[in-house]
C-alpha cells in the first residue's frame, strides 16, 4: 500500500479561524480521502503554531496567560475542522513538551552535523510582528509590511544565534532543477527560483526579547539563554510529529500543503534546515493561492472578513465544501461571494445531483418496487468512466494536485446522468410493458451512475455521498469504497430508500 503522510501549514494561534484557513483544510482533506479511496495509507497532519511575540502579545491584550490563550483558540480550531469533517489524523500543537523536545534535538542535530552553520551575529533590522519576520527592503513598501500593511514595523537590534541560509542556495537551485516537482505550481516554482537567483541572506534563529517559544538549546558565548524564533519552531512540526506517541507520520512528507505567501519558509528556509541537520527533504511542496471577498484578500488587521460560521451554516459544511473547491482553483486564487455561493448551491446540488438523486430512486420505487433491476452496461458508463480517470489523474501527483479540476469531472457524469433520464424518458417506457427490459436498462444504468458519483464525491462532500450511498441501498459505506469497486459496481437487487432531499432549493427571499 503506497504511503502518503501530507501536511498543512499549522495554524497560527491568534485569532479564530477564517475562510483562507478552511480553504486550506478542506483542500487538503479532499485530497487525503480521495488518496485513501486510492488505496493509499495515508497519514493526514494538521495543527496549531502556538509562539512567537504576536500571539504572547495578544494573549495579554486578552488578559491571558499565553497557554491559557492557545488552548482556546486550538479548541476553537478543533471544533471548526470537525464541523466540516476535516478527517486528519493527527492535531500537533508546538506548545506540546514533545515537540520541544524533539525541535531541540533538530537543533542539536545542526550544530554537530553542520557546526558553522549556526554562529553569533548582533543584527539591526526592521521587524514585522504580523509575519514573525524581518523583512528585506523589497518587502516594504511605505514603511509597512506588503502583507501586513496596518501594522508598524518596529526596528530591532539583537544579538542572537544565526543560521547560515546563505551556504545553501547553490543546493536549493540544484535541488529544484532535479525536481521540478518538489514545488508547485510552477508559478509558485519561478517565485522561488527568482529569489534564488538574487542570493539569500543568513537569517535569525533564536530571539532574547520573549520566553514564549522553544528555549534555544544552547546560550550564547555570554551566558544569555534564547528562544527558538518561531519559524525555526514551526517548520520543523511535520518532521517532529513522528515522535508523538500513536502517530503514523514518517518522514518525509510527501507533501506540504501551504499557502503561496509561506511557500518561501517551506522551499528555502526549511529545506535548508534538513540539509544542514543530514535528513531528508519533503517530496513535494504545493502553494495554494488566496481567497478573497469582493476582490480584498481576508485579514483580520485590515478589517477585511466574513464569519466562517455563517459560510457554513447558510447550506450546510458538505455545500460550503463543494463550493470553495469547486470554485477556488487550488493552484490560483478566487473569490468569496454570497451570490455565486447560491448560483453553485441551486444549479449543481440542488438541481444538479439532488435532483438526479431524487427522480431515480423516485422512479425505482415507483416502477421496480424500490429493487435496483438488473442491466447491462452501456455507452454512458464508458464515457463516465473516462471522466472519473480525468478526476483521479488530478489527485494523483502526476500533474500536482488540482482539487477543483477532479470536482469538475465528476460534475461532468452528473451533467451526463440528468440528460440520460430526458433521453431515455423511463416515464414514458413506463407505459407499455413492452418496454420493460429497455425501462429496466434504463434505471438500472441511473442507479449506477449515483453509486459511482456517491464513491466518488466522498472525498468532497462526506456526509451528502453518505447520505446518497444510503437512499440507494449500497453496502457499506461510500468511503470505504475504492474507486476501482466503484468504477466496476453492479447496483441490482439494492433496495432504494427515498428519503428527504439531499439538497433542499433555497428559500425565496420576502416580498417587500
Amino acid at each position: 500500500m503506497p504511503r502518503f503522510y501530507l501536511t498543512t501549514a499549522i495554524d497560527y494561534a491568534n485569532g479564530d479561524p477564517h475562510l483562507g484557513h478552511a480553504l486550506e483544510k478542506i483542500g487538503a482533506d479532499a485530497i487525503c480521502r480521495f488518496r485513501r479511496q486510492m488505496g493509499d495509507d495515508v497519514w493526514f497532519l494538521i495543527g496549531m503554531d502556538e509562539h512567537g511575540q504576536k500571539v504572547a502579545r495578544t494573549a495579554e491584550e486578552a488578559g491571558l496567560a499565553p497557554q491559557a490563550f492557545v488552548d482556546r483558540i486550538a479548541a476553537r480550531f478543533a471544533d471548526t475542522w470537525e464541523r466540516l469533517a476535516i478527517s486528519h489524523d493527527q492535531f500537533i500543537r508546538t506548545s506540546h513538551p514533545t515537540h520541544h523536545e524533539a525541535v531541540q534535538k533538530l537543533l542539536l542535530r545542526i550544530f554537530e552535523t553542520s557546526p558553522d552553520d549556526f554562529y553569533e551575529r548582533s543584527y539591526t533590522g526592521l521587524y514585522c510582528v504580523g509575519c514573525e519576520s524581518f523583512k528585506q527592503p523589497a518587502d516594504v513598501v511605505e514603511g509597512k509590511c506588503t502583507l501586513h500593511p496596518t501594522r508598524t514595523l518596529e526596528e530591532v537590534t539583537e544579538r542572537n544565534w544565526f543560521f547560515r541560509l546563505s551556504r545553501y542556495a547553490p543546493a536549493l537551485k540544484a535541488h529544484l532543477a532535479a525536481h521540478p516537482e518538489f514545488l508547485e505550481p510552477a508559478t509558485r516554482r519561478n517565485e522561488i527560483l527568482a529569489l534564488l537567483d538574487q542570493g539569500l541572506e543568513d537569517i535569525s534563529a533564536s530571539r532574547s526579547r520573549f520566553a514564549w517559544g522553544v528555549p534555544f538549546p544552547r546560550p550564547l558565548s555570554s551566558g544569555e539563554s534564547q528562544t527558538t524564533y518561531v519559524w525555526f519552531d514551526a517548520l520543523p512540526n511535520y518532521w517532529t510529529a513522528q515522535f508523538f506517541p500513536g502517530s503514523g507520520a514518517s518522514w518525509p512528507a510527501s507533501v506540504h500543503v501551504v499557502g503561496k505567501d509561506i511557500t518561501r519558509f517551506h522551499t528555502v528556509i526549511w529545506p535548508a534546515m534538513l540539509m544542514a541537520a543530514g535528513l531528508p527533504l519533503p517530496e513535494r511542496v504545493w502553494g495554494h493561492g488566496f481567497i478573497s471577498l469582493g476582490g480584498e484578500r481576508f485579514s483580520k488587521s485590515a478589517g477585511v472578513k466574513l464569519e466562517l460560521d455563517d459560510a457554513i451554516a447558510r447550506f450546510g459544511a458538505d455545500a460550503f465544501r463543494y463550493y470553495l473547491l469547486r470554485e477556488i482553483p487550488f493552484d490560483g486564487d478566487g473569490s468569496f461571494s454570497w451570490e455565486r455561493f447560491e448560483a453553485v448551491y441551486t444549479a449543481e446540488l440542488a438541481n444538479g445531483i439532488g435532483n438526479l438523486a431524487s427522480r431515480t430512486t423516485a422512479m425505482i420505487e415507483k416502477y421496480c418496487e424500490g429493487v435496483v433491476p438488473a442491466g447491462a452496461r452501456g455507452a454512458v458508463d464508458d464515457a463516465d468512466l473516462a471522466d472519473y480517470r480525468e478526476a483521479r489523474r488530478a489527485l494523483d501527483g502526476s500533474r500536482g494536485f488540482l482539487v477543483h479540476e477532479a470536482l469538475e469531472a465528476i460534475q461532468r457524469t452528473v451533467g451526463r446522468a440528468n440528460q440520460f433520464i430526458q433521453d431515455t424518458k423511463p416515464w414514458v417506457l413506463a407505459k407499455d410493458p413492452a418496454n420493460r427490459p429497455e425501462l429496466e436498462r434504463a434505471l438500472a444504468s441511473l442507479a449506477r451512475q449515483l453509486a459511482r458519483q456517491a464513491a466518488y464525491l466522498a472525498p468532497f462532500m462526506p456526509g451528502k455521498a453518505e447520505a446518497l450511498w444510503a437512499a440507494l441501498g449500497a453496502p457499506g459505506a461510500a468511503a470505504d469504497t475504492p474507486f476501482v469497486t466503484a468504477d466496476g459496481i453492479d447496483c441490482g437487487g439494492w433496495r432504494v430508500r427515498k428519503g428527504e432531499g439531499l439538497f433542499p432549493r433555497p428559500e425565496p427571499p420576502p416580498a417587500g
